[in-house]
């Protein structure tokens, strides 16, 4: 955290550039900011919806949500993508059981594709949903607006 105020300064930014860190999910963050993210974790949630609501209003009509989140193939085939079998392993012995924790829940697990986090948003009241084009080997880049 201190890193990134210092990052600010050195940049010049000081001014007019805040660092915050946060848990987006806790109901009592107030303020509206222009840019919210989730960096590798939506897939762990129980609530993933109930999270990116609380994203959504804190970003409000003007804000972005950048979510990053595992890169796997959008749709299940039998060989997968080059890092599907690693993201699975992830998932069964992690991911899923953390995201088990707490009843109800989504069990979402590490192989997160881009259509069941369009649907999250949606459920979330974003309107748009975009997979950015960032090139990454494991990552793939969504942005979500009002």
């Amino acid at each position: 955290m201190e890193g990134a105020r210092e990052n600010v300064a050195a940049a010049g930014l000081k001014d007019r550039v805040e660092v915050h860190h946060r848990d987006a999910g806790d109901q009592s963050v107030e303020g509206e900011y222009d840019l919210v993210t989730a960096f590798e974790c939506v897939h762990d949630m129980s609530d993933p919806v109930g999270v990116l609501r609380a994203m959504r209003r804190l970003a409000g009509e003007d804000g972005t949500v950048l979510v990053v989140d595992e890169r796997v193939g959008d749709a299940f085939t039998e060989t997968g993508n080059d890092v599907e079998p690693l993201m699975y392993g992830w998932s069964v012995l992690h991911c899923l059981p953390v995201g088990r924790v707490e009843s109800p829940s989504a069990a979402t697990g590490t192989v997160v594709r881009s259509d069941t986090l369009r649907g999250y948003a949606e459920e979330a009241g974003f309107s748009e949903f975009e997979v950015l084009p960032v090139e990454d080997f494991f990552f793939r880049f969504y942005r979500l607006t009002p």
